[in-house]
């Protein structure tokens, strides 16, 4: 087991939800990112999704995009993203840090030298939002290799065929987007998405975490309800993007997240 499937087993085990708060590396600053993932941890952070910047992040919303146009200009890529999950791993040994992000970034290094810089560095699972499944064999095979788990993702529309698919090939844990569109759309309906969230964890082997719409500790506990685990992505990034102290913006933010969900 990598410490995604730790970490969901001890949440299990203590009838806990997990608390996933979504960071994009590079901003608001470099020097904030690993202070940042550290702060969310000491909040209650169970997994760290640290976002890889991309030129086109075509499911991403305003606050997302902007702060990977942001990051890009302060010249973030692949290499700076996986130091810094290096320096977080010089302090913190046991929470998981997925990075999420698009193909092209990882296709372009290939796939087998990426997953194996991206496990020297101590990275635990993969989310590439414009990889699907279907056409994902030599990336699953090079993660699974390295023992990097390649996260994959669910929505509404997900046919009961396709979920038949993801319950075959999913590790770590499956993404379920809440509804259809971008991060930080406005649209959460929790009583759809939580029917919708009980009949995918019927027939999955992995953890279920959902994520779009979750700003505050009301809609993260709702939704918590009948997920494993909520994200929380554009909120807290927009949280952090002008504040003095990105760390203490970001440990404040998530409290009462955590709060909601032990509640």
């Amino acid at each position: 087991m990598n410490r995604i499937d730790t970490r969901f087993a001890q949440l299990a085990s203590a009838g806990r939800k997990a608390l996933v708060p979504f960071v994009t590396a590079g901003d608001p600053s470099l020097a904030a990112t690993v202070p940042v993932m550290h702060a969310l941890v000491e909040a209650g952070a169970d997994v760290i999704e640290l976002g890889v910047p991309f030129s086109d992040p075509m499911a991403d919303g305003p606050t997302i995009q902007r702060s990977s146009e942001r990051a890009l200009s302060r010249g973030v890529g692949l290499d700076y993203v996986l130091g810094c999950v290096r320096e977080f791993r010089s302090r913190d040994a046991r929470t998981p840090v997925v990075l999420m992000g698009y193909l092209n970034p990882v296709e372009i290094r290939g796939s087998r030298r990426f997953a194996a810089q991206a496990a020297e560095a101590g990275v635990d699972g993969i989310l590439l939002v414009d990889l699907p499944p279907e056409e994902a064999a030599e990336f699953r095979e090079a993660f699974e290799a390295s023992g990097v788990a390649l996260i994959l993702l669910a929505s509404p529309t997900t046919s009961d065929a396709r979920l038949s698919m993801l319950r075959s090939l999913a590790r770590g844990y499956l993404y379920y987007v809440s509804f259809a569109g971008v991060t930080g759309a406005d649209r959460l309906d929790t009583g759809a998405a939580g029917e919708r969230l009980r009949t995918i964890r019927a027939v999955t082997t992995v953890p279920v975490v959902a994520g779009f719409g979750i700003r505050d500790a009301a809609s993260a506990a709702a939704m918590a309800v009948d997920a494993d685990g909520v994200v929380v992505g554009s909120a807290l990034v927009n949280a952090i993007a002008d504040a003095s102290d990105p760390a203490a913006a970001a440990r404040d933010f998530l409290a009462p997240l955590r709060t909601a969900l032990d509640g």
